[in-house]
């Protein structure tokens, strides 16, 4: 009779238990790395144009860079952004500073602006994304960002393409000229 007590409150535990756990309430985020800001570089001030657009619409993020360091660093920037659908395709259409790689003097304030064009509609989680040469990359704050309209398909550039796989194939060729066979 002992254990039939036991079982049955057992039961009723674990019955309690999870009905108090579907009433919980839920909790989610966005996948971002645990490290939203660099400790060598902090994205400050990042503004965001809009938070609605239109496929072919341009987004332009601005902000500032501050080093924290006492060494210079050379960097790049890129937009960081995720969505609800397969989604995540911009087109850059301008950086500031120009170019893909600058340098960073030492605790300098640089100002900075990427302008992107959206290409496919979803919601987005866009942010600022410092890459740090050897150290990696640091998050702005980031805001979403709601894209509708029309996909908008840009041609395949071939000649990049071909030009990559020559190169993939020039890279094969070379790795296995010069390691010797080996039987496995």
């Amino acid at each position: 009779m002992i254990n039939k007590a036991i079982v049955l409150t057992g039961l009723a535990a674990v019955v309690v238990m999870s009905s108090a756990f579907a009433f919980m309430p839920s909790v989610e985020g966005h996948g971002v790395q645990a490290q939203l800001q660099s400790r060598f570089v902090r994205i400050q001030d990042e503004s965001f144009s809009g938070q609605t657009l239109q496929t072919g619409d341009e987004l332009t993020v601005t902000g500032t860079l501050q080093s924290l360091v006492n060494r210079p660093l050379r960097a790049w920037l890129s937009l960081f952004s995720e969505s609800t659908n397969a989604g995540n395709r911009w087109e850059f259409i301008a950086r500031d500073p120009p170019g893909n790689v600058f340098d960073i003097e030492p605790e300098a304030t640089i100002p900075y602006s990427l302008t992107v064009r959206a290409l496919e509609p979803g919601i987005y989680h866009v942010h600022t994304q410092l890459n740090i040469q050897t150290i990696g990359p640091g998050l702005g704050p980031g805001q979403t960002v709601q894209v509708t309209g029309e996909p908008i398909f840009k041609p395949v550039p071939w000649t990049n393409v071909t030009y990559q796989v020559i190169l993939i194939g020039a890279g094969l060729g070379v790795t296995f000229a010069t390691r010797p066979w080996q039987v496995i």
